[in-house]
């Protein structure tokens, strides 16, 4: 499986943020069962999930204040790439 994701260090905090379909998180148990799934992969980390709506707009799940600070940042700043998982 391949998602597409960015690890950051800002702040003396490393997170994780993970793109995924606005279907995920619409959905609070969706969301926990996502974040705990992706938690092998990303340990000790808090996860932090992004989906899109439909004009396009990032919508950010997880801690508040990373959250925050993931909203005051354009979407092409984010480093991503690709993570291949298994």
């Amino acid at each position: 499986m391949t998602i597409h994701g960015a690890v950051i260090i800002e702040q003396g905090v490393t997170f994780a943020i993970i793109a995924v379909k606005q279907t995920v998180t619409m959905y609070t148990a969706r969301m926990v069962q996502t974040r705990h799934e992706l938690a092998q992969f990303f340990p000790n980390m808090p996860i932090i999930l992004m989906s899109q709506d439909n004009s396009g707009t990032p919508h950010y799940y997880g801690r508040k204040d990373i959250v925050e600070f993931l909203k005051s940042i354009r979407l092409d700043q984010i480093p991503w790439k690709e993570y291949h998982i298994y």
